[in-house]
């Protein structure tokens, strides 16, 4: 099918894919494609670009514009399409390679405004996270003018948007400006842009340890290998892009992020710093993206500038015991020059920004993170931990950019003062699970009713946006369609069903399992778990043969699959093992403490306090010492190996929780005595009170005139977890009757949709409503519906930057309106368009004792205001409104006007940067006229003009009860805001 054909048969699902997030980006970067490959020229770019169009209809401009350009014009929108577009967009296209007969350039091209046209994807990507510097040196070089800044920097342009309208201005003020743009951009970067008369070529050695390094590179990515390669399973035909975000307190928080973006300018916090950190939870995917990184930058598909790239394990690198030197260091452990290795070595000294060096599992090296002890010396043989602490804090190799993963409650302050930015890793998406599970299984039949399975039990949806468990509902399909009405729920439930699905295939003529299947395997369970076990007590993951000889570990027991073989290059010894995922070593330690009849009595309560055992100096060793035969390592610091531990201790911990709960007693039944069960489960359940405990205790009393708050400390929901994997009721009653709050603040604590599974699974037991603050977390669509159970408990809601849909406000109003507590929602910075007004529309007509609605900084138009104010007109209760960063416009602001005019309760209404003018403003000194209640009008960075601001003063002239107009950021002169401002004091400019 020639490329034409696919742009027409496909057009409606392009659309979708460019339109149904609301957000201009992706349109926006394709045509920055075009542009630079001259299939756009600068009026169709105008033609296409227009600001008060409707997203849809510009996208629609582009179809037709590049579809009556023939043949390569399309060719070249289909690849734009596949570079642009993520992994879930693109699953509903085929995009497939068509042939263009369009030539390549390279280098930089011609004049300085030619350059900034034909470099425009990658000037956007370093511009965006620096406009303001680039607009100072342009005012102060008289090239700008201080309206030419301002327009560039208006509020309602994201930062790529304002990169982009900083070279449209730059470009048409002519050469002179373009040279000093470029110029800003280049020493910006630190280095040179290569020109056709200065091409920098590296050295012969270089390019051929360059094909070296590629050739191990990809041959160490091409098969997935997180989960310990249990099937030779293609990088390419498996992988999911997750969900990533940049960290909170960055200027680019809310910019959608693809893999390659990682290494981007975007959300740089720190410029001096080198190291950028991706986290999130075990299991989130953080070593498949470094796989995939890996793979792509083998195969010359992505970081193009990187020359070489050294990627490290540092799970591997805690089992290096020598002292070495940085070379030995990236030639030892990644790949061996066949010569003049001095001469390479050098070379990558004199030119750091053409490396790359990749970090995989900080989390899981046996000593914390320190800037205690300094290294400079690239020669000087160190400890291999100094030289990774020194290399990310850049006392070594200043310049190379370094990417780390690791576990979020593994990175402490200290490296946090050298991270040039962090990235969030979310987990899957909706659409990310059901690419993923289409991926794994071939048969469509198979893949429709896992889908199937997953839709109609939302819990165990929710737990699939976490890869791993999604991996491994995926390999077990047949057990999960086998289980019935007792399908997973728990996470225990999926490793649970993965431990049947190996002792299943170790006895294939069996169709079907008893229900002693563990008790028949469990002298293998025991001896896999005492490895465990004693691995945790030493912060140890990867085992020599004597150590599993001392453990007892059969190579019977090492064909189950549960081990599998780990490469190191550092050690002499071939026989090392690692299990399949460290979560399946925290599930098999778990297992070992519940099957042990002769563990020491103290080790459950060890378990579950962790931070204690930290603030009395009792070493990881102390768990470790629970068993008699403990192997201890040599050289460990206690204190950082015991802090590195917690979080695989508090995996652990919810394990044995879930392990011990009433729904798995007649499985282990078959192992052990009902006293000993019972006996464990009663220090579990009094390890869980008592740290609930603590933690109301420390809940400050309320300041005079305020709710009493509890903002939640780390382990707080951990603890929910491990209760929910209990799954005991009564716990969780007795647990929330001691709970007396207000207000509920969990912030920033990374709750997504499992979470949210386990909070509502609580907190429906609690007392008396409260305020429920679940702000910067990533709850989503499934969360929000896991969060059902518990709203009737919720008199105030708030879920600020959760990436929640259209679809999650529908359940999410639904389930509301039955709830009579339920009196305020705010849902600022998520993915809501006109479609959710409907329901809210819906909610403010059905409930009267309805008092906030906050929808800032979404995506909502005049048609949602629309709806907004049918149900406005029927509402007697509503005190606050916030509409700010949407795009209601005049129209949006008349309609609301309209609906409020005869309002009684309103007190507060904010139309914020919503492109509305004056006659919006007219429109709202009607309510101002007529209103007894009204006491803030926030219209902030808006169009509105002397005229509509006359129209305010007018109103204003008849009101008592409104106490201020905010007007800042409008079409006001200097002179008129001084002038307007001294007839009317409540206007503040």
């Amino acid at each position: 099918m020639s490329a034409q054909e696919q742009v027409l048969k496909q057009r409606s699902e392009i659309l979708h894919a460019l339109c149904s997030s609301g957000s201009a980006e992706g349109l926006e970067r394709i045509l920055d494609l075009l542009l630079a490959q001259g299939v756009v020229v600068w009026e169709d770019y105008q033609n296409i670009v227009v600001p008060a169009r409707a997203l849809c209809t510009n996208a629609r401009q582009l179809l037709d514009l590049v579809f009556g350009k023939g043949e390569d014009a399309c060719g070249l929108l289909l690849a734009a399409l596949r570079q642009v577009l993520s992994e879930a967009q693109r699953a509903a296209l085929s995009l497939a390679d068509c042939c263009s007969s369009r030539e390549e350039t390279d280098g930089l091209h011609g004049t300085a405004t030619q350059t900034l046209l034909k470099e425009r994807p990658g000037l956007v990507s370093k511009l965006q996270d620096c406009v303001d510097g680039a607009l100072e040196v342009l005012v102060e070089a008289g090239c700008f003018t201080k309206a030419d800044s301002d327009d560039v920097q208006l509020p309602v342009y994201t930062p790529s948007q304002q990169a982009r309208h900083l070279l449209d201005h730059a470009r048409s003020k002519g050469e002179k400006a373009a040279k000093i743009l470029l110029q800003f951009i280049q020493e910006k970067e630190g280095r040179r842009l290569p020109s056709k008369q200065d091409k920098w070529s590296p050295p012969e050695v270089c390019l051929q340890y360059q094909k070296k390094l590629c050739s191990t590179v990809s041959a160490q990515s091409h098969f997935l290998s997180t989960y310990g390669g249990t099937s030779n399973m293609s990088l390419d035909d498996i992988y999911i892009e997750n969900h990533l975000e940049l960290s909170h307190d960055c200027a680019d928080a809310h910019q959608v992020l693809h893999l390659t973006d990682i290494v981007d300018t975007a959300g740089t916090l720190n410029e001096e710093a080198d190291t950028v950190l991706v986290s999130g939870e075990a299991g989130s995917g953080k070593s498949t993206l470094l796989q995939r990184l890996h793979l792509l930058w083998a195969r010359g598909m992505a970081l193009h500038d990187i020359l070489l790239l050294f990627p490290f394990s540092c799970r591997k690198l805690s089992s290096e015991h020598r002292e070495l030197s940085l070379q030995e260091l990236l030639f030892q452990h990644c790949c061996w020059p066949d010569r003049e290795q001095d001469q390479l070595f050098q070379f990558i000294l004199d030119n750091p920004h053409h490396i790359l060096f990749t970090f995989d599992g900080l989390d899981e090296l046996k000593q914390h993170f320190s800037d205690e002890h300094r290294h400079c010396c690239p020669t000087q043989c160190a400890p291999v931990p100094i030289l990774l602490f020194n290399l990310l804090q850049g006392s070594l190799m200043k310049g190379v950019l370094k990417v780390v993963t690791s576990r979020l409650e593994a990175v402490n302050p200290a490296l946090r003062r050298y991270l040039r930015k962090e990235v969030l890793l979310k987990g899957f998406s909706v659409d990310g699970i059901d690419c993923f599970v289409k991926k794994n299984h071939s048969d469509p039949i198979v893949a429709a009713t896992v889908l199937q399975s997953l839709q109609s039990n939302t819990a165990l949806l929710a737990l699939c946006h976490t890869p791993v468990l999604c991996w491994i509902i995926s390999k077990c399909h047949k057990e999960l369609l086998g289980c019935g009405e007792s399908s997973p729920q728990t996470i225990t439930d999926v490793y649970l069903m993965i431990l049947q699905h190996f002792f299943q295939h170790q006895n294939p003529q069996k169709s079907t399992l008893s229900l002693g299947w563990v008790s028949g395997h469990v002298d293998t369970a025991l001896r896999l778990g005492r490895l465990a076990f004693e691995g945790m007590g030493s912060c140890c993951y990867i085992f020599s043969g004597t150590e599993l000889e001392t453990s007892g570990v059969t190579e019977e027991d090492i064909s189950m699959g549960f081990l599998t073989h780990s490469n190191n290059l550092s050690s002499v010894d071939c026989k090392q093992y690692e299990f399949l995922h460290v979560t399946m070593q925290c599930f098999f330690a778990a297992l070992y403490i519940v099957l042990d009849n002769n563990l020491d009595p103290s080790a459950i309560f060890k378990l579950f306090q962790p931070q204690d055992m930290q603030q009395t100096n009792i070493s990881s060793a102390c768990f470790g010492l629970c068993l008699t035969s403990t192997v201890q390592k040599e050289g460990v610091c206690e204190k950082e190996a015991m802090i590195a531990q917690t979080p695989n201790l508090q995996i652990t911990a919810t394990f044995l929780a879930g392990l011990l709960s009433q729904r798995h007693r007649s499985l282990l039944l078959q192992c052990c005595s009902g006293s000993t069960l019972d006996k464990k489960s009663r220090q579990v359940v009094k390890c869980l009170s008592k740290g609930m405990q603590k933690h109301f205790k420390s809940i400050p009393p309320p300041v005079e005139g305020e709710k009493k708050s509890m903002h939640a400390m780390p382990d707080f929901v951990w603890l929910i977890k491990c209760i929910y994997e209990m799954q005991e009721t009564r716990l969780a009653k007795d647990v929330m009757a001691k709970l007396e709050v207000e207000h509920l603040k969990l912030t920033y604590c990374n709750i997504g949709p499992v979470e949210c599974t386990a909070l509502a699974y609580v907190l429906q037991h609690l007392k008396n409503p409260v305020g429920l603050q679940l702000d910067y977390n990533s709850v989503g669509d499934v969360g929000v519906e896991q969060l059902l159970p518990c709203m009737h408990i919720c008199n105030s809601l708030y879920l600020r930057n959760n990436n929640i849909s259209d679809e999650g406000i529908r359940k999410l109003v639904a389930k509301g309106i039955q709830c009579e507590s339920f009196q305020k929602i705010a849902l600022f910075n998520n993915k809501l368009t006109d479609v959710c007004t409907q329901h809210l529309s819906h909610l403010l007509k059905t409930k009267q004792n309805f008092l906030a609605l906050r929808l800032g900084n979404n995506n909502i138009t005049a048609e949602g205001a629309k709806q907004l104010a049918e149900g406005l007109r029927f509402n007697q209760s509503l005190q606050y409104l916030g509409l700010w960063g949407n795009k209601i416009g005049n129209t949006g602001a008349e309609a609301l006007a309209n609906a409020l005019e005869d309002n009684k309760t309103l007190t507060w209404l904010s139309l914020v940067d919503n492109g509305v003018g004056s006659a919006g403003a007219c429109a709202l000194a009607k309510v101002i006229k007529k209103t007894t209640t009204l006491h803030e009008l926030w219209l902030m960075n808006n169009c509105i003009t002397r005229s509509g601001v006359e129209c305010l003063i007018q109103a204003l002239t008849h009101n008592t009860s409104v106490k201020s107009v905010w007007l800042r950021g409008n079409d006001v002169s200097v002179e008129d805001v001084e002038e307007m401002s001294q007839r009317e004091a409540r206007l503040i400019f």
